[in-house]
């Protein structure tokens, strides 16, 4: 029997070591946000303002959600953007990572490529692209003058403008998924694909089989990373068609919440779209999670 003494029977130590932490997320999680929800309830019209008070009636703001058709054009299009997001950022992603991570050359190379944007301003890209999109002498329209088209495009006119504000804002974090995966790629056993291909397996059973079922749990992590990025995404779409334009029509929660908080003049309301993408967050994370259920392997 082993009569040495347990270090880990003494618990007095981790609570001191935990008690900055638990601060911190007290002063500048729980408190801003049991804050948030008790301004969605008071008067607040100037950013740092005192409270003039509370709605007549209480719930007037939560009313307003239901009537303000901006907030319902943010809502379908956020909801618009989480699918792009799935589809084009964490799928684009699983495959890059694949494609990488069974090459033999040059993987290092592409890690790179790939993660680069991940580390460029928002503010920066949106104005590289705001170029590229540009109606005259705008890249995109330049290059397709060289193929002889002559009439020029307006990139962010009714027709093209949720294109032109979802491309760049798949593009930025490809990089951030890929790089997850590909972890998740590094850490399966390459015992596993050798007694595969021992056995016949092609390529494409190999990840079938192999690659897919082990990336499960980080699949589901980077989908919810994933939907809770799009419903606060903000800075890249704000630079490239800010106030909604044009009419209005790309509001999202994110940039709706902006709007309020530092042109609309209107704190209170402001506090209420945040506190709705708080809960949507917290519900899409929860179905997201029952969707692909983390799996022990």
């Amino acid at each position: 029997m082993n009569n040495q003494p347990n270090i880990y029977k003494n618990k007095k130590p981790v609570f001191f070591f935990l008690f900055p932490a638990f601060l911190f997320l007290a002063l500048y999680l729980f408190y801003p946000f049991f804050k948030n929800i008790i301004n969605s309830f008071q008067i607040i019209k100037d950013l740092g303002a005192p409270a003039k008070g509370w709605n007549d009636p209480i719930y007037k703001n939560y009313a307003k959600l239901f009537t303000d058709k901006n907030m319902a054009i943010a809502m379908k299009n956020t909801l618009i953007m989480i699918v792009v997001t799935l589809l084009g950022q964490v799928g684009i992603a699983l495959i890059l990572s694949l494609m990488v991570d069974n090459i033999k050359r040059g993987a290092k190379f592409f890690r790179i490529v790939y993660f680069f944007p991940i580390v460029v301003s928002a503010t920066a890209l949106g104005l590289l692209f705001n170029l590229i999109f540009l109606y005259d002498k705008g890249m995109l329209n330049q290059f397709l003058g060289m193929f002889g088209v002559t009439e020029l495009t307006d990139w962010k006119d009714s027709a093209h403008a949720m294109v032109t504000m979802m491309v760049p804002v798949m593009w930025q974090y490809v990089g951030f998924y890929f790089i997850i995966l590909l972890t998740g790629l590094n850490n399966i056993s390459d015992e596993l694909y050798e007694s595969a291909s021992i056995d016949g397996a092609t390529a494409w059973q190999r990840v079938r089989y192999i690659s897919l079922p082990l990336l499960h749990n980080v699949i589901c992590t980077c989908s919810v990373l994933a939907v809770t990025g799009a419903l606060k995404v903000f800075d890249l779409p704000w630079t490239m068609l800010p106030n909604g334009m044009p009419m209005g029509e790309t509001w999202l929660t994110g940039t709706y919440m902006y709007y309020w908080a530092f042109q609309g003049k209107d704190i209170d309301y402001s506090c209420t779209v945040a506190i709705v993408i708080v809960v949507l967050g917290i519900l899409l994370s929860k179905f997201v999670n029952m969707i692909f259920k983390e799996k022990d392997y």
